[in-house]
Formats: C-alpha cells, structure tokens, sequence
C-alpha cells in the first residue's frame, strides 16, 4: 500500500499553529512512509471562505518548507492527477451531487424542508427533555406528494443522511486505540446545504475515497466527525480510511490554545523572529516523542525518525520558552551568511541603515553576538550602535562615567589609540592592557569607560573585535564625545 495523506484547510483565517502542526505530522508520515503528501482547500463555506485566507496558507507552509507533492499551486496551477483541489471547483463540477444522488435514489439521503425555527424548537425540546439535541426526523418519511407541496410553498430544502440506528460504529485509531460510538447516538445529518454545496462531512469522505487517501491525521476535535463519516463511507459502499487523531494543543494555563496565549498565526511567528526549523522541531515535539525523547533534529531527522506510534493522545501544551531556548539553539548553529539574510528584514524594519556596509564585516558584526540570540528580531537593537550614534543608558553612566578616574582614561586612550596605524583587535588589546599597566590600573578600569564610550552600553560583545568593526575614526570621535559625560 502506497502512503497517501492530506492537509486540508479551510481557508476561512489565518493558518493556526495548530494547523500547521497536523500538516507537519501528515508531512512527516509521508516522508517516513515514502508516500504522497497532499494538500486539498476546503472553502465550501461560501461566506467565510477568503481568497485571502488561501494566500496565507501557501505562505506558511512554503515558509515552513511543508512542500506538498500534489494539490493547488500559489500560481493557480495544479499538481496532480485530481485536481482541482478547491472543493468550491469540485461542487461546481457536480462531482459531490453524482454521490448525493445515489444516496437520494437508494433511500439513504432524504430532503429535509424544516425551518430554523422548527429546528430551534426541536432543539429546546430535547433540552427541557434532558436529551441531547438531536434532528427529529420529521421529514425522513415525505411522501413525493408531500415534498412537492412543500416546494409549492417555497420551502426550500437541504439533504440529510439517513443515520443507521442500529449498532455501534468502531475504528482503531493509530492513536487513541479502539473507539467506538453507538449509532443510536448519531443523528441524520445535513449533507448538502440548500445552496446545492456539500457540508463538510459529506465533501471530505467524497475527496478522501476519490483521492485515494490511505490514511487521515487530523486533530482530535474531530473525532465526533468520525462516526457519521465512517457511516457515509459505509452507504457509498467504500472502505474507510485509517485514522489517527491528534492530541489538542493546551496553553501553559491548560486551556485550548488561543489568541489570549499570544500569537497563533504561523505568520506572526515568523514576524517575531522565530527560524522556520526551529518551529518545525519544537511543534513536532508538541504530541510526539521518540523513544530517547530526543530534542533537537539536525536536517532530515525528523523525517527519518517520525513514527506515529510515540505521538500521544494527552494534550500537549505550548511553552514558549521551550520554544525560544529552540530557536536560539538553531540560531547558533546557523551560518553567518545565511544567518545575515533572515536578520535584513528585521534591521530594514528597525530603521537601520546598512546599504553602505561591507558585507563581510556586516556579518562578522552580526556574529559577535551570535550565541545571545534567541529571536531574529533581537538582532537590530544588539547591532543598532554600530551604525548610530549611542544612546547612552543611564546605569552606564552612573556606574562607569561618575568614578574618578573615567576622565583621564578616556583622556589617555584616545591618545593611545590615536597612535595605533593597524587598527586590529589583538593591537586593541595590547594597547589598552599595556596603558593600564603603565599608568598601576587594572585593565577592568580601561574596558569599562571605552565599552560605555562607544557603545552607550555596560555590556556587549567582545571589546576589540567590536572597536575593529567600528574603526579607528568612529571609535576616536566617540571616545572624544563621551568626555562631556566624566566628571
């Protein structure tokens, strides 16, 4: 059996961290397996479904390098045998009526004309009764004369599937085990809206069967979807495919995972600096282990040791400071150029002016401090001195400028320094150690003023690298200008 898997979103908002999640599991599956990864758009809700909501799921997965081997191209062109792959073209095509027909002519579908209003009715009815809310079956037994009556009247119609009562509906999930509901517990469902478009419970058996889906991994959520599928796969006269359904994702507070956790838009994730990788990692763990609970996969290991067995069906919760300890991890280990490339957008946007600057040393400034980095969008203020004038932090100039000594310091290494024709760290270094020695300091009493003169900080990168980066006239003028602040 060839591996064949979907993610099938609706385009209905942005791409959920959630979302993303289930297509990284499905992703992985298939890699694992050697199938086929598919992506298919779910927009049958013709007043939610955005065109703009669709763009913002090509983007995160093709940010999140989730390349899909068949479905819909950002380009509107398709890949694939079965296409098209919105499912809004498909009803269009009438490929869900061809399958609505054969349940109309064999019994197992009927039209139901009741209103809102009678179906609020039946719904408060069953509440004052202690019965959960469910469909009558008012309109099951229509005489032809009768439904040609109601339509007479302008009643228009949906179409239920006659739920089998008798019985229990059982699968083993990849996940959960054996699961089983008891058919009297479901109810006929609506199948086709009285637009003429498929719900979703009946367009997704129909895309799943005619694309050949081997298996389908999805969240949990959807289990209580699981039944009446299975029972529509059942009436087609096809075999349903395996299951398996993922664990919730829980915030730290244990609640489902929401906008007031912080961000859940896979976008937003990437505007605050996080390494598409390093999500990819930190969301594979979130549900799944393997058996050494490893935590960081250099490239192509997750795809080779993704095994669905180690997922679990407790919730997982997201911890974003797990997730930015990730994100740091991947950035050290990042290289310089590539490392620079993902930066740019975040120090264009910081107002940074680099247009001038060698590309060589740009980079070995950004790796000064490489290994603090957490978060892309930590990078602008880190480097932001290099190429503006410093502002100097209050702390800095209590602590350093106040003491005594700072003046002469700063007095005698501008001379030192201005003395110095190869302006390199390990000649920084020699000089400023051999002006302490000469003058009976300690070399802490010359690093501290010249950090705080050219930087504005009492913390930083490496001295000397960072005064060889600035260069002998920019590191002058601002030792020069910080006198003003010595007392």
């Amino acid at each position: 059996m060839t591996v064949r898997v979907r993610f099938a979103p609706s385009p209905t908002g942005f791409l959920h961290i959630g979302g993303v999640r289930t297509a990284l599991f499905n992703y992985l599956f298939a890699k694992k397996n050697k199938g086929t990864f598919l992506l298919r758009i779910e927009d049958t809700d013709e007043e939610r479904s955005t065109q703009a909501s669709t763009d913002a799921i090509f983007e995160g997965m093709q940010w999140m390098n989730l390349n899909w081997d068949e479905g819909p191209m950002p380009d509107g062109t398709n890949k694939g045998p079965d296409f098209p792959y919105y499912q809004a073209q498909r009803a269009d095509m009438g490929i869900y009526k061809k399958y609505i027909d054969q349940l109309l002519a064999e019994g197992k579908a009927y039209k139901c004309y009741c209103t809102e209003e009678e179906l609020e009715a039946n719904r408060q009815k069953c509440l004052a009764e202690h019965r959960p809310p469910k469909y009558s079956g008012k309109c099951s037994h229509l005489t032809a004369e009768q439904q040609k009556e109601l339509e007479a009247q302008g009643r228009k119609y949906v179409i239920r599937f006659r739920m089998p009562q008798e019985g229990d509906v059982e699968w083993d999930d990849m996940i959960r085990g054996h699961v089983k509901f008891a058919s009297k517990d479901l109810y006929d469902l609506v199948i086709q809206k009285t637009s003429g478009y498929p719900t979703y419970n009946f367009a997704v058996v129909v895309d799943d069967h005619l694309m050949r889906m081997t298996h389908v991994i999805r969240g949990d959520d959807h289990i209580s979807n699981t039944p009446a599928q299975i029972q529509i796969y059942h009436a087609l006269g096809w075999k349903e495919p395996i299951f398996a359904h993922l664990s919730m994702i829980h915030g730290p507070d244990g609640k489902k995972l929401s906008k007031r956790h912080g961000a859940t838009n896979v976008v937003e994730f990437r505007n605050m600096g996080y390494l598409p990788e390093a999500l990819k990692n930190y969301l594979a763990l979130l549900g799944w282990a393997t058996p050494d609970s490893q935590q960081l996969f250099k490239p192509g290991e997750l795809e080779e040791k993704f095994d669905i067995s180690g997922c679990q069906p407790s919730p997982a919760v997201m911890d974003p400071e797990k997730l930015n300890w990730m994100n740091g991890e991947y950035i050290r280990a990042t290289p310089l150029n590539r490392l620079t490339d993902l930066a740019m957008p975040f120090i264009e946007k910081a107002g940074i002016n680099v247009s001038g600057v060698d590309r060589a040393k740009l980079e070995g400034i950004i790796g000064l401090e490489q290994e603090k980095y957490k978060l892309l969008t930590e990078i602008p203020d880190l480097i932001r001195f290099f190429f503006e004038e410093p502002v100097f932090e209050q702390e800095a100039l209590d602590k350093v400028f106040a003491k005594p000594e700072a003046k002469q310091v700063l007095e005698g290494i501008i001379k030192v320094y201005g003395d110095l024709t190869d302006f390199t760290e390990a000649n920084l270094e020699t000089a400023a150690r051999a002006y302490a020695k000469a003058n009976g300091m300690k070399a802490g009493q010359i690093f501290h003023p010249v950090r705080v003169a050219v930087s504005g900080r009492t913390h930083g990168p490496t001295l000397f690298k960072m005064l060889e980066y600035m260069g002998k006239e920019k590191v002058l003028a601002r030792l020069t200008n910080a006198l003003k602040f010595c007392k």
